[in-house]
């Protein structure tokens, strides 16, 4: 085999700043262009204008992806173009008051109407005050009232003439008015009265009687003319309140001779103002003239929606999307003792002021809010918003009079951002979430690698130093960014989309280069703001490192071990990555249970891993049990861990082992492995290679590089390498070393410095080769089993 280490250039993609036609990021003219995302963009743009119902959007990507930038920049776009959605407006309903009615205006004519009922209130009080005390209304009355009492004092009075003619009296008492027998001018208590002789009591007894029903018909008389008096007099009111009020009705009505309802609730307002019209009476003292107490707030106005400051459509983002901020809320407050609410306690939510235009809430925050998720898909579907308070969603009781809000149309778009793992769960659970978000915007994370491309991303860099203020970079400093960009997403031919970490590390590099007192950002400051971030975030990774140097975990990295590999693997802390290296070791001996690992049976492996070590047993089965049985008793187990073990990227690395144990063959220590393996023996390509290269480096620098330390890898895996200036360095003078290999046997040819060996016609191998030796012995375990068995 002609095994060949991976060349500087195939370590990491270099981005050539020369083709930067700039000097600094200042020189290029900011856009608001989105970058690679043609997929989301274009899903976007078709969802915001599409018009028909349920097509709601479903921005789904990882955060940092420019999900939110390409929104508002496409809404703000499409919101200027749209016309301005109306105003909306709550009202007493004086017919139904715990309904309010929802009225409807033209943008910026709510607040308009509400200023005009509000003026005409407080005209109202002033002029109905006047009305009432003005001399010919006081004059009317007084005269009516006048002639009432004097028309009763002369009808009782000649009732009382004739009941003096009979020998009686009518008298005034606590109760009203009585009859009493009158003689001599006295009048005659019931003992007196039982003095009298017999024939004259009945005489007097039947005069009392039909005097008695004279009075009690002339007292029917009086209170049915009081009555009418009453009923006079409240029209008197009614006809002096329209009168004062005729101006300012006839006004509005003017105004808004077009629209029917508020033409109704004129109507409506004018005629409670009239039938309230004594609440709007002045008192009696004429020095000092008052209101009685009424409930003005029953004739303001609710304005619910303004809509008037906009330009365009509304564009709402809800960050936090609970209930009452989504759907609204009725405010209560106490009062006397008890708890109560008014119309003018209606307050709007996100929805109400998105509606006619756009509104952006985060899936997973929506989803986490009770009530707010089925809230939301009520609305979309019956195209209106019904105004409830939560305990109601729930059948509950509330603790207090409540509202029943007219509901008011629905006419929004909602957009939803979140993951692809929450849009898959929300695709399976819930029914009718197709039905209400048809449209799907999938930002990818990642974008090609060209010219073009690395041209959009110094752009970026322009955008950021222009909008923020920063130090512009230099072409050097740009083509930094654009090898970081690279290394975010793992690969040399790709670039990463996920703006926002790029955007980080532009500030970070451009504070260093302010504190060096550069007036633009070089090369040096990318790579101090890239080593500042690892200090500040890898004490973890310096402790494992620390425990290996100083032989609490046991790693060797030399000499020739039987049995023994190095594997690597990644360890996320937080938003930092890094690679450790673990020993892998396998025990061989007689006996038919096959590969034993230890890891799974303490049920500290997961699935994945399991399903590597029985990839091991179908490799050995095809590659050496082709005419002979296969059994062994091998054990394997990562040395030193406590913690679960997932993943398959050591699967190779165990096969390493188990065939080292097996021929007794020692492997170099010097190297590390990654890699997963199929039943072919074919190198599989794993996740993690460039950390986990850079682990097993920095432990090598750290003992000291001698030359021959280096690192086995999937040839598939070259195109992901970004590796660190250090490694990079460190392979172009040949004190280390990446091997990409496509097989096992290129694999046990680098770790034993034998030929790994191809099968010959009788299915054996040549001799002296790996496979040879690990058949052979095989065999010798096979037969001294058989004989041991057969004793």
């Amino acid at each position: 085999m002609n095994l060949q280490p991976a060349s500087p250039t195939q370590c990491r993609r270099l981005c050539d700043p020369q083709q930067f036609s700039f000097a600094t990021t200042a020189e290029l003219e900011t856009t608001d262009t989105i970058i690679g995302q043609p997929r989301g963009t274009r899903a976007i743009e078709f969802g915001i204008n599409i018009k028909s119902q349920g097509f709601n959007i479903y921005v789904l990507g990882e955060v940092g992806t420019g999900r939110t930038t390409a929104i508002m920049q496409f809404l703000r776009e499409k919101s200027k173009e749209k016309p301005v959605p109306n105003d909306w407006i709550y009202v007493n309903n004086f017919a139904v008051p715990y309904q309010p009615r929802a009225i409807s205006f033209s943008p910026g004519d709510g607040k308009k109407f509400q200023n005009e009922i509000a003026t005409l209130i407080s005209h109202l009080e002033e002029d109905l005050s006047k009305a009432f005390a003005s001399e010919a209304y006081l004059e009317t009355v007084k005269q009516w009232q006048g002639n009432f009492e004097q028309m009763r004092t002369q009808r009782l009075q000649s009732l009382r003439q004739k009941a003096a003619q009979e020998g009686l009296a009518i008298v005034t008492t606590p109760s009203g008015f009585g009859i009493g027998v009158v003689q001599n001018g006295q009048m005659l208590d019931p003992a007196a009265f039982q003095q009298l002789p017999l024939a004259e009591q009945e005489q007097l007894q039947i005069r009392y009687d039909v005097l008695a029903q004279e009075l009690q018909e002339l007292l029917g008389q009086f209170f049915q003319e009081e009555d009418e008096l009453r009923e006079r007099l409240g029209q008197l009111q009614k006809e002096v309140a329209a009168a004062a009020l005729e101006y300012h009705f006839n006004r509005l009505r003017t105004i808004y001779a077009s629209h029917v309802e508020i033409l109704l609730y004129l109507d409506e307002l004018h005629t409670d103002i009239l039938n309230s019209v004594n609440l709007f009476q002045a008192s009696n003292d004429e020095d000092n003239p008052t209101l009685a107490e009424i409930d003005s707030r029953r004739y303001e106005v609710n304005l619910f929606v303004d809509n008037g400051h906009l330009s365009g459509v509304p564009v709402i983002i809800e960050t936090n999307p609970t209930f009452t901020n989504l759907m609204g809320r009725i405010e209560y407050e106490t009062m006397g003792g008890g708890v109560t609410t008014h119309f003018t306690n209606i307050k709007p939510g996100s929805i109400h002021r998105a509606n006619g235009g756009y509104l952006v809430i985060n899936a997973l925050d929506l989803l986490r809010q009770p009530f707010s998720w089925e809230a939301l898909k009520r609305a979309i579907k019956e195209q209106q918003i019904t105004l409830q308070s939560p305990e109601m969603l729930l059948g509950g009781q509330i603790p207090a009079k409540s509202l029943d809000p007219e509901p008011i149309p629905l006419s929004v778009k909602i957009i939803l951002m979140g993951s692809t793992a929450l849009y898959e769960t929300l695709v399976e659970r819930e029914e009718d979430f197709m039905e209400l978000f048809k449209v799907k915007a999938d930002f990818d994370t990642v974008m090609p690698r060209d010219l073009s491309h690395e041209l959009m991303v110094a752009g970026f860099i322009a955008n950021c130093c222009q909008e923020e203020g920063l130090r512009h970079f230099d072409r050097y400093a740009a083509a930094k960014i654009v090898e970081f960009s690279s290394r975010l997403c793992e690969h040399q031919n790709r670039l990463s989309t996920r703006f926002g970490a790029i955007a980080d590390l532009v500030r970070e590099a451009s504070y260093w280069a302010g504190v060096r007192g550069r007036d633009s950002v070089t090369p040096e400051d990318v790579q101090t703001a890239l080593d500042e971030r690892t200090y500040r975030t890898n004490r973890l990774e310096e402790r494992l490192l620390e425990q290996v140097t100083t032989h609490q975990i046991y790693i060797t990295t030399t000499g020739s071990i039987i049995g023994q590999v190095n594997a690597l693997s990644v360890v996320a802390s937080g938003d930092y990555s890094f690679g450790i290296v673990s020993r892998i070791t396998a025990r061989t001996y007689l006996g038919e249970d096959g590969v034993i690992a230890i890891d799974r049976e303490v049920e500290m492996a997961g699935p994945i891993h399991n399903k590597g070590i029985l990839i091991l047993t179908g490799y050995l089965g095809g590659q050496y049990a082709q005419n002979h049985p296969l059994s062994l008793n091998a054990s394997l187990t990562f040395e030193q861990n406590y913690g679960p073990v997932d993943g398959d990227s050591a699967s190779s690395t165990e096969l390493y082992a188990l065939l080292s144990s097996i021929g007794q063959i020692p492997l170099k220590q010097n190297l590390a492995v990654t890699g997963s393996v199929n039943q072919r023996g074919e190198i599989q390509p794993i996740g993690g290679v460039t950390e986990k290269v850079e682990g097993f480096f920095q432990l090598c620098q750290e003992r000291g590089l001698d030359g021959t330390q280096g690192v086995i890898i999937p040839q598939a895996n070259l195109v992901n390498l970004n590796l660190n200036d250090k490694v990079l360095a460190a392979v172009a003078a040949g004190q280390f070393h990446i091997w990409p290999i496509q097989t096992i046997d290129e694999g046990m040819t680098l770790l034993t410095g034998l030929p790994a060996g191809e099968p010959q016609a009788d299915g054996t191998f040549p001799t002296g080769t790996v496979h040879s030796i690990v058949q052979k012995q095989l065999h010798r375990l096979a037969h001294t089993l058989k004989d041991f068995s057969d004793k």
